[in-house]
């Protein structure tokens, strides 16, 4: 059984355009169908190994381990199988390009360990024979099995435990079933029974149309792992199979050293798989290690991304041409908001920006981790982005900025009932450390997270396994975040207002 984790990618350069109001008809998200928000059970990106575990304190401990090891990337698939967003009306642009900035670095070549210190401490797995029959039973109890290691009840009646879910093995598992569809049927009604909304069945079909959403665009999910010196090495702990960096060679346990000769020591997942990023049907050159004692090798993997830039922006003059205003319109969070972000941000800031406008209104969500990373731009050192709860309410992970912010300026965000999932966790976070007002309607109110998990005939499980809440503590699920103002203020309102705010106490 393996974990799934989705996302977009574009091949699309970042241009400055103007964007109308969001069309007010849009509906709202389907709840069974549209929106859920996916975080890995064990790491990043694409698909992950994983096994079920019998020990009732190894699975309550297992989301802490989600929040704690390593980068978890969250998704929203908000319009996966919904219809297009509404079109934009065509307005002027401006009459300059916006490249996106390359980087490149000396090659970096790394030494062969001696067989003397090298020592094989975790075992490589065992590759599934593709002629192996798969049971009924076992794609039913594998779904069980996922459903007692990993689901979260968030309903108000909390009518599930490990504990129930155990005495009705039996019932569900207790007679032979004869046919894939019966047992897709029996796993459909298992899930329906838990009365989650975001918990479902994805029959093979539905799961393989998200097999096309990679964070890499080359088919692998890096997860972090310690080194042993206090560091940590990335290592492809879920691979795409017959994706391009399983058909160039990449094997799983691999260790990702270098990408186009820019060493990865040092970088989170996250940064290494926005390296592995690029044009469709572009080369990526990567350094990869066989296993821990294994050789390095230098593999060629085409890319097979395909998408477009989630950002879009302008520059607007206020107050008789006093203020110059940077107004940045974020249609979802993909793999390319963050770096398509941070670009449009500073050459609004060299165009002579002094404050910001983020319209967030009709963003359904996208990848919660290109989420906090965009939140993190605008928040100082050390303030919260979100917190995440899993099974034990005590295990609490705080989700914290490392870095200056990039923007400092006064911002406003735009939401409405359609801002949802990565958008209110961005909103809620700029609005509760004092960076930013909300202006528009109350947003839809999407906190939880969900993971998508394949099973062994290929078809898939969605399976709420927390939630998260704001830095001020609120619980968004269900409830939504109030703005500030219902229509735009002036900057000196805004200004004002941030003055007065006080930021919450950590923790």
């Amino acid at each position: 059984m393996r974990l799934l984790l989705l996302s977009k990618f574009s091949s699309s350069p970042l241009s400055p355009s103007p964007i109308p109001p969001p069309s007010p008809s849009l509906p709202p998200p389907v709840l069974t169908r549209l929106t859920f928000c996916t975080n890995s059970a064990l790491s990043t990106a694409a698909k992950l190994a994983h096994t079920g575990q019998d020990n009732s304190t190894e699975s309550t401990n297992s989301l802490t381990r989600t929040f704690s090891n390593g980068i978890s990337i969250i998704l929203s698939l908000s319009l996966l199988f919904s219809s297009p967003p509404p079109s934009l009306a065509s307005i002027p642009l401006f009459q300059f390009p916006l490249q996106l900035a390359t980087f490149s670095s000396p090659a970096v070549s790394f030494p062969e360990p001696s067989s003397s210190s090298c020592h094989e401490d975790e075992k490589q797995e065992e590759t599934t024979n593709a002629s192996q029959v798969v049971t009924n039973d076992s794609v039913v109890e594998e779904a069980w099995q996922i459903v007692y290691d990993s689901f979260l009840d968030t309903s108000s009646r909390h009518r599930w435990s490990p504990e129930n879910w155990l005495k009705k093995k039996e019932d569900i598992l207790g007679t032979s079933i004869q046919t894939r569809s019966r047992a897709h049927d029996m796993i459909q009604r298992m899930l329906a029974n838990l009365g989650d909304p975001y918990t479902r069945f994805l029959t093979p079909v539905e799961f393989s149309r998200m097999a096309r959403y990679d964070i890499t665009g080359i088919g692998i999910n890096l997860r972090e792992i310690p080194d042993g010196s206090g560091g940590v090495k990335l290592k492809v702990l879920g691979l795409l199979l017959d994706g391009p960096a399983h058909n160039a060679g990449v094997r799983q346990g691999d260790e990702l050293l270098s990408v186009n000769g820019m060493d990865v020591q040092g970088k989170s997942a996250f940064e290494a798989s926005s390296l592995l990023q690029g044009p469709s049907d572009t080369f990526v050159k990567i350094m990869v290690k066989h296993g821990n004692c294994g050789p390095a090798q230098s593999i060629e993997v085409q890319r097979q991304s395909v998408a477009k830039t989630p950002v879009f922006y302008r520059l607007e003059q206020t107050e008789n041409g006093a203020t110059s205003v940077g107004y940045v319109r974020l249609k979802e969070f993909n793999a390319l908001a963050r770096k398509d972000l941070v670009t449009a941000m500073k050459r609004l800031k060299d165009m002579g920006a002094t404050y910001f406008v983020l319209d967030l209104r009709d963003n359904l969500g996208g990848l919660v981790q290109a989420g906090i990373e965009i939140a993190k731009l605008f928040l100082h050192e050390g303030e919260t982005v979100t917190y995440t709860v899993g099974r034990d309410p005590q295990s609490v992970k705080n989700i914290t900025a490392e870095v200056p912010p990039l923007v400092r300026d006064p911002v406003i965000v735009l939401v409405n009932k359609n801002t949802a999932s990565a958008s209110e966790i961005v909103a809620t976070a700029l609005h509760d450390n004092c960076r930013a007002v909300l202006v528009g309607d109350r947003t839809y109110g999407k906190g939880l997270i969900q993971s998508v998990f394949e099973l062994h005939d290929g078809s898939g499980v969605v399976v709420t396994i927390g939630k998260y809440v704001t830095p001020r503590h609120k619980d968004i699920n269900g409830n939504g975040v109030e703005p500030d103002f219902r229509s735009i203020p002036a900057w000196t309102e805004v200004t004002k207002k941030l003055s007065e705010c006080h930021r919450p106490q950590e923790g």
